[in-house]
């Protein structure tokens, strides 16, 4: 693939801020956001038809979609704490890309695979597997690369148009996805997102920004290096908090998550597109909780504003259970409204916290060993869902499920949280 892009310095720096709209002045995040984008419509679409194939075509069982769900998550248990280090020694933008691209050649065997007849539970469990791979390399470079693209002063709008139009592209995804799997089948919405697996490509390679040169510093140890990020965790409260609070919320929120599609499908009997059309709608509280994070920060405080919108909108959540054919479809619209606006808004700020607060050198191990207890925790929270769902009946297990949501920020009620009003902005001392 070429470009029309003047090459550019390997040495730019991240563009300073200034006045006006961060999409309209600054070219690169507008390219990065973009394919972003365009990269989280395309998973929302596969995140849904993964499962819709597993019931659907391979009638799959509760702990088979659990399992199908844990697959994807698996590779960060496996690998997520080398990766950080190996992040933090490379650029981030060539393996966006190597990412992107290895991801979109996986997706692409599940429909040449059911085309020809060949398509089976093993093999979604695999592409869903070495997609995982592709995605702990993509996702840690991502996090590692935004703070050395954006100035300081821009990094909290930024993260807050990022995860909006991430939430808003998911909605559009799992709608688009539904609408296709009920008109065409399951397996064809999956070709619905190769177009958008190529914008992500574009978008990412037309990037001008370069990262500039890392001083040359001599190599250490691999496990010397994974232990400075697991070091960074355990020593730092803030740190400490926030991945205690997030990896046990993702056991919770992916038990549930895990078995929705089986609820909808089996216990209430909806068709394909309306499960893409109910789960898009609860997801739009994304859309919201990314527009009221900054709001809400400025007028409570970082650290009082999330513990309000992590604590009070996800306990909606427990409305989910409730749902049943008829005008109660709307209690899980409700209910996930609430759950996916606190998640998303809780996330801005401490994303924007982190970036303040971690040495950029450091970015990447943060990024890798957080994400491992995070991510880590979500095929635990899929396996647990699909055992229980099994074992007690889905609706019991939603009931286990989604009451441990709103219990999870209990955490962060028993952190420094409580006693401040904001978290620190200045980088911390000693790390």
């Amino acid at each position: 693939m070429t470009t029309t892009c003047p090459p550019p310095a390997d040495t730019a720096p991240a563009t300073p801020a200034t006045p006006g709209g961060l999409l309209r002045r600054h070219r690169d995040f507008r390219l990065l956001w973009t394919g972003e984008t365009a990269n989280k419509f395309g998973s929302a679409v596969t995140g849904l038809a993964l499962p819709l194939i597993a019931v659907t075509q391979l009638q799959a069982s509760g702990l088979q979609v659990g399992l199908l769900g844990a697959a994807g998550w698996l590779p960060w248990l496996l690998i997520g704490l080398p990766v950080g280090v190996w992040v933090d020694r490379l650029p981030s933008r060539p393996i966006m890309l190597a990412s992107s691209a290895t991801s979109l050649l996986l997706f692409a065997t599940v429909p040449l695979a059911a085309h020809l007849g060949v398509l089976t539970l093993a093999h979604l469990l695999l592409v869903a597997l070495a997609t995982g791979v592709a995605g702990v390399f993509f996702q840690t470079a991502y996090t590692a690369y935004l703070p050395r693209l954006l100035a300081p002063a821009d990094q909290a709008e930024g993260n807050a148009k990022l995860h909006g139009s991430a939430s808003a592209a998911g909605i559009a995804g799992l709608g688009a996805g539904g609408l296709i799997a009920q008109l065409t089948g399951p397996v064809s919405s999956l070709l619905a997102n190769s177009v958008t697996f190529v914008l992500s490509l574009w978008c990412t390679r037309r990037i001008r920004h370069r990262e500039p040169a890392r001083a040359e510093a001599p190599r250490r140890e691999l496990r010397r290096e994974i232990g400075e990020g697991l070091r960074l965790l355990a020593r730092d409260v803030w740190f400490r908090t926030f991945v205690l609070f997030g990896a046990t919320s993702n056991v919770m929120l992916t038990g549930y998550q895990s078995l929705l599609v089986l609820f909808l499908v089996r216990e209430l009997g909806l068709a394909e597109g309306t499960v893409g059309l109910l789960v898009a709608l609860a997801s739009t509280g994304g859309i919201v909780g990314a527009a009221i994070a900054r709001p809400v920060a400025a007028r409570l405080g970082t650290a009082r504003g999330m513990l309000v919108l992590e604590l009070a909108l996800p306990a909606l959540a427990l409305l989910i259970p409730l749902t049943a054919p008829g005008p109660r479809l709307a209690l899980l619209v409700l209910g996930g409204f609430g759950v996916s606006a606190g998640i998303v808004a809780g996330n801005v700020i401490k994303s924007t916290f982190q970036q303040a607060y971690c040495p950029t050198a450091l970015l990447g191990r943060l990024s890798a060993s957080s994400s491992v207890l995070n991510f880590g925790a979500i095929p635990v929270g899929a396996l647990l869902g699909g055992l229980l769902g099994d074992q007690l009946g889905l609706r019991p297990a939603l009931w286990l499920m989604t009451a441990g949501i709103p219990l999870a920020a209990l955490i962060l009620l028993a952190s420094p949280l409580r006693t401040r009003r904001d978290l620190p902005t200045e980088p911390a001392a000693g790390i």
